[in-house]
């Protein structure tokens, strides 16, 4: 038999409009296709295929169902047959098992509990009085109503209760509404209360169709401003993306992707025309989200924001792409504007001559470097150089890596025979660092715990001094006014502390917690769970910490001179190495060159 996930694959990546059209004239109405029935013999246009929900249906014999049915019924195929022939167009291959699960999808009731809140939010927004400040607010965004009922916009209400008392009368326990993410339990074992509260809502459906979560917009002041659902058996935000399930077909027609920032984006760029759009549920795309791209299409143009954010999180996702093997183009919009306030002011003519205007996502790398001044001198050389080689790294296609190293070696004035050393340096140190774990350092166990952290990198002594602001509540202010969220590399850290900070020595875990993206919400979550034991100096080691992280900006430019040393001529190496000589006395002076472990035990 063949399997049900492939069944699932093979529906999901099924173009209805397409395997249809080719027994039946349709055309587009709306955003579905009309052409005659092809059951009742009809002539008039009383059949209807919806690519967004991947079924037929016809008004007058009411003949319905998904890409499969329409196979069996209309071209007498059986139930395999059907599936391979849908497999075969769309390059999945058939994977057989020995028996056919029975019954219904076991996600099935989460999908319709999804649905169900879904179809309240929506409720809510248009029909009830507290709705009224998220319509005027999409008033403001200029947000049409056939636009928001086509992507099932809603209003969650600022009664942390509502939600319960209404979907407990119609028969749901909190269990299942906890085991969806939609309620979540007090630290202080108290009711649970609705996730989402006073936002306008975005419900988040998978490739197939199913209702799987939410994401929310803040309506007034606060933090965070967007809130996505927590992760669940049916919902991670790392292998979902927004718009797919409308645009997948499109994408698949016509061998192209377009990738924005956020939801409104996605909306705005739909509703002009744009049905090839799609929006990660953060900010860079994820390993996963390039898999699910390169299924459906070779060929990605990226449109971000316009500011630093946009800019780093556009060549984070270009890399992204690159490692699956699609070529990147990024599109350029004037400063301060995003996709959304662009088609909203200019309209979709000039969206479309920014995409003629777009250009690959190397060249634009290079181009910023090159107005910034960064190949001026060698250690700025040096630091662009870094910038590059991660793009030439990610680069599957093997011409286009050459074209990538030929542009760079131009660019930066260094030869090739240096920058593929350097490749290949890289990936000797990428080897090292991915050793087996039999030859990888035991470690110490106190520190054990320590290492349970979720995904994402946290560097230890940042780590450390973010524990010491969980547990130890006197010396908030005391870190605070020496230390702030931009001065740690990780964003996930520099959140948690942003937030202790802000809320005082006399807030709860439970408080903080409420305020935190869920990345950030789940490493703090960790943190809390890690006691410091008897005896621990808090104060001497947040000193320590303190003191390490001052530092490390000495350190990173150590390192940045000895890297541009690699690149020097002699008679630059000079002065080079007398700049070494002055940071290596300023690290010693600063006396913060050895920092004590950190042990929970001590």
């Amino acid at each position: 038999m063949i399997s049900d996930e492939t069944v699932d694959r093979v529906r999901e990546a099924a173009d209805i409009v397409q395997i249809i059209g080719e027994h039946v004239p349709l055309r587009r109405t709306g955003t579905d296709f009309r052409g005659p029935c092809p059951f009742h013999q009809g002539t008039h246009k009383n059949f209807s295929v919806s690519p967004r929900k991947g079924i037929y249906y016809c008004f007058v014999c009411h003949e319905g169902g998904d890409v499969f049915t329409f196979l069996q019924k209309r071209l007498g195929m059986d139930w395999p047959g059907a599936i391979r022939y849908v497999a075969e167009k769309v390059g999945i291959p058939i994977e057989e098992v020995q028996q056919r699960r029975e019954g219904p999808h076991p996600d099935q009731p989460l999908w319709d509990l999804n649905a169900a809140v879904a179809d309240w939010f929506r409720t809510l927004l248009w029909d009830d009085e507290e709705g009224r400040q998220a319509r005027d607010y999409l008033a403001l965004r200029r947000v049409s109503r056939e636009t928001a009922d086509r992507f099932g916009l809603g209003f969650a209400p600022r009664d942390g209760e509502a939600l319960r008392r209404h979907f407990s009368a119609l028969g749901y326990s909190d269990a299942q509404l906890l085991e969806a993410a939609l309620l979540v339990a007090r630290d202080e074992g108290g009711e649970p209360r609705a996730r989402f509260r006073h936002r306008l809502m975005f419900p988040i459906l998978d490739a197939a169709g199913h209702t799987v979560g939410f994401g929310g917009r803040l309506l007034g002041p606060g933090e965070p401003k967007y809130l996505n659902s927590a992760e669940s058996r049916v919902f991670s935000k790392g292998k979902l993306l927004y718009g797919l399930h409308m645009a997948k077909h499109a994408i698949r027609r016509d061998d192209r992707v377009m990738v924005v920032e956020g939801y409104f984006d996605a909306v705005r760029l739909v509703s002009a025309g744009f049905d090839w759009v799609v929006a990660p549920l953060g900010t860079a795309l994820t390993e996963q989200q390039g898999q699910i791209l390169r299924r459906y299409a070779k060929n990605a143009f990226l449109l971000y924001d316009s500011d630093r954010a946009g800019l780093k999180a556009t060549f984070r996702s270009g890399d992204e792409l690159l490692r699956h093997g699609m070529t990147v183009q990024v599109v350029t919009l004037p400063e301060g504007e995003d996709p959304d306030s662009f088609v909203d002011r200019r309209g979709a003519p000039a969206l479309a001559a920014a995409l003629g205007d777009a250009i690959d996502v190397f060249e634009r790398k290079v181009q910023l470097l090159e107005r910034a001044g960064w190949f001026a001198d060698l250690r700025r050389k040096r630091r662009a150089l870094d910038r590059l080689l991660p793009t030439i790294r990610a680069t599957q296609d093997p011409i286009t890596r050459d074209m990538y190293l030929t542009r760079a070696s131009e660019a930066a004035g260094v030869s090739r025979d240096v920058l593929e050393r350097e490749l290949a340096a890289a990936r000797d140190r990428a080897r090292a660092v991915a050793r087996p774990a039999d030859v990888a350092p035991r470690a110490q166990p106190a520190r054990a715990a320590l290492r349970r952290a979720p995904a994402g990198r946290q560097p230890p002594v940042e780590r450390r001094l973010v524990w010491i602001l969980v547990h130890a509540p006197a010396l908030r202010d005391y870190i605070g006014e020496q230390i702030g969220a931009d001065d740690l590399t990780s964003a996930a850290l520099g959140t948690i502390l942003a937030a202790i900070v802000a809320a005082g020595a006399d807030a709860s875990p439970g408080d903080i917690a409420l305020s935190l993206p869920d990345d950030a919400g789940e490493l703090f979550r960790t943190l809390v769970e890690e006691p410091p034991g008897d005896g621990f100096d808090m104060q001497r080691e947040a000193d320590g910490c303190l003191a390490a992280l001052r530092a490390a900006p000495l350190r990173r430019r150590l390192l940045e001179n000895q890297r541009a040393i690699d690149i020097a001529s002699d008679a630059e190496k000079d002065a080079l190495i007398r700049d070494k000589v002055r940071l290596q006395r300023e690290l010693s002076a600063l006396g913060a060159g050895r920092i004590k472990s950190f042990d929970p035990a001590q």
